[in-house]
């Protein structure tokens, strides 16, 4: 199907009275969350999923994408009035944001970085257009022994490029991949590490997880922090919106550049948005004839990173929608939906669902436009809900955590798992260990032993079929160099001791 096809039938498949209705209630939902310090895209993805249950597979995915970049965009609000970032990927974004505040600048810094947003965004688009399709042609040619390696090369890749430790993030994918094979074996039949718990013979509730190591862990780690600052702005007018000319000018450029970084950094397993963020903000600080700027209210310093942020996120789906590998553990859990919803990630989407995936792409565009047109009049409102204090929001999220997870199967079990698994997040976020590896590898787990079978099984039990096989050997090989790009560091320093 060539591009204009693509985008005829994207914009009848999206533009549609319920296409536009579960866009609109994503990117808003999401844009509300986003304002929430401490939540974040991740946990609202998480705790809505079972929200999208009743929902058709399109509109599901509508909305939880909306969801996904509206609170990417929220997420700076609270960074720039507060010094407080709504989202991990925004808290570059209040280096020079609030300071802009300070000066009272702050409406200035909300409207440009709606505008970086969406160019960023639609750069990424852009590229998720052109290139998706593309690589779903070459994987076509993939067996199972391909898709092995590169699951493998993914998770290895998703474990050692997020932030903190890259032992700890191969444990915790490790630990993924053994909590995926609890339950009743697919092939074999045989019942698995249930240890005599019949709620177990179905395997853990990946919603159950996702809301317990997200939502309600990162309850339990806000909890305790002290009650949110005062904002500087308590009203925005519209002219204080406005930026001059040279405000323009200075953005422009650093734009482009955090679009571009955003969107590589997007299509790398394990990278996300929060990396693309720091890094836009460190060319940019780096590239500058002016770096004593930075920090003391920089146009540059918030355009870059935002532009950055929201080209991963948007980027991200290019790996997951052309071969079945989420690039971070958002799109490990927007994963995990299509799942639910019937919908394997891989090549023949683009043949086999075309309305889906351009439909996805045009959503995409208009949920953008959404958020540009209602994040700069919401403004005011967002400041008001950022006086809430803690104490009686936390409990209401936790208790519509408990309901939606419940609703899901009408199991009280499951909202044990919800418990256990947020108090397993809180630890490992105590002790440094990423619970987003963790996610994928139990996602990725089922898929993984899959095609491993599947390709002993058609070379007559020959593990040589791995690495006789060009492309499954590259992946392989590249793993190889991954995990010794860790390891020989290691080795040296403890020689050296």
């Amino acid at each position: 199907m060539d591009l204009i096809s693509g985008l005829s039938l994207g914009i009848q498949t999206a533009v549609t009275t319920e296409g536009l209705l579960f866009c609109l209630i994503g990117v808003t939902v999401g844009m509300f969350i986003g304002v929430l310090p401490g939540i974040g895209p991740l946990a609202a993805v998480a705790m809505l999923l079972p929200v999208t249950y009743h929902l058709q597979p399109m509109s599901a995915l509508i909305m939880l994408a909306g969801i996904f970049y509206g609170a990417q965009y929220g997420g700076s609000t609270a960074s720039i009035l507060l010094n407080l970032p709504g989202t991990s990927t925004t808290a570059v974004t209040a280096i020079d944001g609030y300071p802009m505040t300070k000066q009272g600048r702050g409406g200035v810094a909300l409207f440009i970085t709606t505008i970086t947003s969406f160019v960023g965004g639609s750069f990424a688009i852009v590229l998720l257009m052109s290139f998706a399709p593309k690589l779903g042609e070459m994987a076509l040619a993939f067996s199972s022994a391909e898709y092995f390696s590169i699951m493998l090369l993914g998770l290895v890749a998703a474990a050692t490029m997020s932030l903190g430790s890259p032992i700890k993030g191969i444990l915790a994918v490790v630990a993924g991949l053994l909590l995926s094979t609890i339950g009743i074996d697919s092939t074999s039949g045989e019942v698995r590490y249930t240890f005599g718990v019949l709620r177990l013979q179905d395997g853990i509730n990946l919603v159950a997880m996702a809301m317990g190591l997200f939502g309600v862990a990162e309850i339990l780690k806000n909890a305790g922090t002290p009650e949110r600052p005062k904002s500087a702005v308590s009203k925005v007018r519209l002219r204080d919106l406005i930026p001059t000319r040279e405000d323009l000018r200075l953005a422009v450029k650093p734009t482009v550049r955090g679009s571009i970084v955003g969107s590589f950094i997007g299509v790398l397993p394990g990278a996300g948005p929060t990396l693309a963020a720091f890094l836009a903000y460190a060319i940019e600080k780096r590239s500058s004839k002016t770096p004593e700027r930075f920090g003391r209210g920089a146009i540059e310093g918030i355009s870059a990173p935002e532009a950055a942020n929201n080209a991963s996120t948007q980027a991200a789906f290019i790996p997951t929608l052309a071969l079945g590998i989420p690039g971070d553990a958002t799109m490990a859990v927007l994963m995990g939906a299509m799942l639910i919803h019937g919908i394997v990630p891989r090549p023949e989407l683009f043949t086999t669902n075309p309305d889906l995936f351009w439909g996805l792409v045009i959503s995409f565009w208009i949920g953008n436009l959404f958020l540009l047109i209602l994040n700069i009049p919401l403004i005011g409102v967002w400041v008001r809900i950022l006086t809430v204090p803690k104490r009686v929001l936390f409990p209401l999220i936790i208790f519509f955590i408990c309901v939606g997870v419940y609703s899901v199967n009408n199991s009280a079990f499951d909202v044990y798992v919800v418990i256990a698994f947020g108090l397993i997040g809180y630890v490992m976020s105590q002790y440094g260990y990423p619970p987003a590896p963790m996610l994928m590898g139990f996602i990725l787990g089922p898929l993984l032993e899959q095609h491993f079978r599947r390709a002993l099984l058609f070379s007559r039990g020959d593990m040589a079929t791995f690495i006789e096989r060009p492309i499954s050997a590259t992946f392989l090989v590249l793993t190889l160099l991954l995990i010794a790009s860790i390891a020989l560091p290691l080795l040296r320093k403890r020689r050296a001791a």
